[in-house]
């Protein structure tokens, strides 16, 4: 299973970085995930919005089963990060392709903006930072209070933390609860709030 955790200049490094350390340690544990950092197009750094440099793996793929995307700076309407990339759209069309391709889009914090963008929260249940609620409604999501919302090929979580949950909650899903247990157990850390899971997931 190929997952692609997608950056940009001014994303939260803890949105991006803390699934990627968790999605790569269940994949040390056996889980079929083949886990890379990307950009859209090619970049030999990129900057997190803390100023932390990061070397992504390559670009982003063609087919793709799973894509996270993390968020940052919308608050704030910072020139680099999340917002911007909501201005200028070429991540949210990306977003659009690969989810029209069969991937599973799973947001974290201000990514799931991102996606709203993208047009794939309308009219479905969704969740991101506190502080992006009102625009994820005016975006026709229907925003549900948890902590992780799984509505099948969509998954959002909200801010910053519950990116960790989120990649806990996918390997869970796609790799089984055992190897979730092991991989929370080595990281020494226990699952916050709840996973709402729609029809979709169901299914």
């Amino acid at each position: 299973m190929r997952v692609e955790i997608l950056i940009f200049d001014g994303f939260d490094d803890l949105d991006g970085l803390a699934p990627l350390r968790v999605l790569r340690g269940a994949a040390a544990q056996g889980a079929p995930f083949d886990v890379a950092l990307v950009t859209l197009a090619p970049a030999d750094e990129v900057t997190a919005s803390s100023g932390l440099r990061v070397r992504p793996d390559g670009v982003l793929g063609e087919r793709v089963d799973v894509l996270v995307v993390p968020g940052g700076g919308w608050a704030t309407r910072a020139p680099q990060g999340a917002w911007a990339e909501y201005e200028r759209g070429a991540i949210p069309d990306a977003i659009a392709r690969l989810h029209g391709a069969g991937a599973v889009v799973a947001t974290v914090c201000t990514g799931g903006m991102l996606a709203a963008k993208a047009g794939i929260t309308s009219g479905r249940p969704a969740i991101t930072h506190h502080a992006a609620i009102e625009d994820l409604l005016a975006s026709g999501a229907e925003v549900v209070s948890a902590r992780v919302v799984d509505d099948g090929d969509l998954v959002s979580s909200g801010g910053v933390t519950s990116g960790i949950d989120l990649a806990l909650w996918l390997i869970e899903r796609f790799a089984g609860p055992e190897v979730a247990v092991r991989v929370e157990s080595n990281l020494e850390y226990e699952r916050r709030g709840t996973v709402w899971r729609g029809e979709r997931t169901r299914e």
